[in-house]
């Protein structure tokens, strides 16, 4: 059996991954060293003051007592493949310190930049249509920067290839594969991912969404471009599920001939099995086109109503021991819905996980979920939720709790990001990176 790191060079030696291109090369990879050169010539822009190539720049220990024999690419992000990355200083960011932390913009990043997520009824028939067709846009053009990862079997890693993907399907493709149960000493962990049931919930979202938004940025060249979001509270139908929106259902439940996303596919659809990574991605016969059926699941009969947020936002502790799907009077276990929130005690879907369960098909699939568009405007408004409870009660990076789940300790990595994003740093204000949320219907 090959080495990881071998079959990396053979199958990235020009393309990228989660990985930045130069990173990719043999020297890297064997060095675990990815510290490129900025443009004026130096690693991570250190001659000018960017930042430093450094080991460890984010690192938590391993859990004592747990032996890790084999466990999989994702654990302890990014550090199964580097040890030796770059530090940015100052409102710098990205992977060779050539970027701006969100929020910031202009040659030196000193000008502080927000952009404002509006309700999507709040657009004007002009936006919405400029929206949709950035969309379209993402999903018909193949990422620059990223490709997606695929094997039919995850405990050999010389299975492992790397797949050209648009840049809508590399954003569904990281939920996808932050969803997958662990791979720990050869067998899988089903009881928790790096996405969802435990603190890094919010936070992880926060910065997919921002992910996205600045992908969609550099492909329009529209730096005011701000993903909408939809405020499902007390709907007793999706009043968004209409071809003038996100797309009415034909009665097989896919979305209707007239929509925008009538002919959609979702990327890694198909076989969900445990020991593989997206099977399907380089075979676009395979996948399955969107579908949705709102109301139809006897689970959920409507959305979670106003009370339902009010009642949610009611508790102090952003999460509470043992930081999974069974804690009490928890906002994160609260917002991600599974616990009644008005007693913060009743287990049960509600909130966030109602919304996917109600919305049904292709959102019902949490896997795969994100392949939907209305995923980006159901979890802005989580996010704004959140935001709203972050005002409420002075919200900080010290409120994130140390926790032994796996990937959501507060100074892990957000996986699969590059470069590293601590689950902490996303207890703050909205405002610090970049965006902020209008005023609709009283929040």
């Amino acid at each position: 059996m090959i080495t990881l790191c071998t079959f990396l060079v053979l199958f990235l030696g020009v393309i990228h991954c989660q990985f930045p291109r130069s990173c990719t090369t043999s020297a890297a990879l064997r060095s675990k060293t990815c510290c490129p050169l900025w443009q004026d010539g130096s690693p991570c822009g250190s001659r000018s003051g960017r930042g430093q190539c450094r080991n460890n720049v984010v690192f938590t220990p391993l859990v004592s007592g747990r032996v890790r024999q084999f466990y999989d690419d994702r654990l302890n992000w990014p550090r199964f493949y580097f040890d030796n990355t770059c530090k940015c200083f100052g409102n710098f960011s990205g992977y060779n310190c050539g970027q701006c932390k969100y929020g910031h913009t202009g040659a030196e990043c000193d000008r502080e930049k927000t952009v404002e997520r509006k309700e999507i009824r709040q657009l004007s028939l002009m936006e919405r249509k400029r929206f949709f067709s950035y969309l379209a846009l993402a999903k018909t053009t193949k990422s620059a920067d990223f490709v997606v990862l695929s094997t039919g079997d995850r405990h050999h890693r010389d299975s492992y290839r790397f797949v050209d993907a648009t840049i809508f399907d590399v954003f569904a493709w990281i939920h996808y594969y932050s969803m997958k149960p662990l791979l720990v000493n050869g067998t899988f962990d089903f009881s928790t991912n790096y996405a969802h049931q435990g603190p890094a919930f919010p936070g992880w979202h926060r910065l997919g969404l921002m992910f996205f938004e600045r992908e969609i940025q550099l492909l329009s060249g529209d730096e005011d471009f701000a993903i909408p979001y939809y405020d499902w509270r007390g709907e007793k139908n999706c009043s968004i599920c209409t071809n003038e929106f996100l797309g009415a259902s034909n009665v097989q439940g896919f979305l209707d001939d007239g929509s925008h996303f009538a002919f959609w596919k979702s990327m890694c659809s198909g076989f969900n099995y445990a020991d593989a990574y997206c099977q399907t991605a380089g075979d676009e016969c395979q996948r399955e086109r969107l579908h949705r059926k709102p109301g139809s699941d006897p689970r959920a009969s409507s959305l979670p109503s106003f009370q339902d947020v009010e009642d949610t936002l009611k508790w102090r502790d952003f999460d509470t021991a043992p930081y999974n799907t069974t804690s009490r009077r928890s906002l994160r276990s609260a917002l991600e819905g599974f616990l009644g929130p008005s007693d913060g005690t009743t287990l049960g879907r509600n909130m966030h996980n109602l919304v996917h369960i109600y919305l049904g098909g292709t959102m019902s699939q949490v896997t795969i979920s994100s392949n939907d568009p209305i995923f980006l405007l159901h979890h802005c408004f989580v996010d704004k939720i959140f935001e709203e409870w972050l005002q409420r009660y002075n919200g900080t990076p010290d409120h994130y709790p140390e926790n032994n789940q796996f990937g959501q300790g507060p100074n892990e990595c957000a996986t699969p990001y590059f470069p590293c994003y601590r689950n902490k740093d996303f207890l703050c204000s909205s405002s610090k990176l970049g965006y902020k949320f209008s005023k609709y219907q009283g929040m």
